[in-house]
């Protein structure tokens, strides 16, 4: 869970130091995200709450911006208990639909997050475009996920034989 927790962390800060090409706030790729939905299909729900906690504080506190962290945390928490319900009735062969949810569910806490702390309902207007930037970016993990696992599966049984 370390391992994975600073892979995550990682990742995260690597992709926090790249420039969003999109007018719109929010919109990015969410690469530590391939370790949470591993994670996810892999260990479990209990592992994997504690490194998206973990990653979330860690990455908040490293990049010097305590106020992320709520924003993260909410998107995260909506995140993981999508996928929570969607592992219950997708295999690992559907990986990629569990994160592709997720990650649109992901924006959605973070709006949602942004609307209480702003107080600004208008912020809702946001919705139509974060929605499909969620899903194409949780598309995108999920199928990194999805190759990741595949091979790492491979790489075990070879190693077995």
């Amino acid at each position: 869970m370390a391992l994975l927790t600073a892979i995550a962390l990682t990742i995260f800060m690597a992709e926090a130091q790249i420039p969003n090409p999109f007018p719109i706030p929010g919109i990015k790729l969410g690469l530590a995200n391939i370790v949470t939905v591993y994670a996810m299909f892999v260990l479990g729900p209990a592992d994997t709450l504690m490194i998206l906690i973990s990653r979330v504080f860690l990455g908040s506190v490293f990049s010097g911006q305590m106020m992320t962290f709520f924003y993260s945390l909410s998107g995260g928490l909506a995140c993981y208990i999508a996928m929570l319900g969607l592992r219950r009735i997708l295999t690992r062969k559907q990986i990629w639909v569990c994160s592709a949810i997720g990650g649109a569910c992901h924006n959605a806490g973070q709006l949602a997050a942004a609307i209480l702390i702003a107080r600004t309902p208008a912020l809702i207007a946001y919705l139509p475009y974060l929605l499909p930037a969620g899903l194409a970016a949780g598309l995108f993990t999920g199928l990194c996920t999805q190759f990741l696992t595949a091979r790492l599966d491979k790489l075990q049984t070879t190693k077995r034989a």
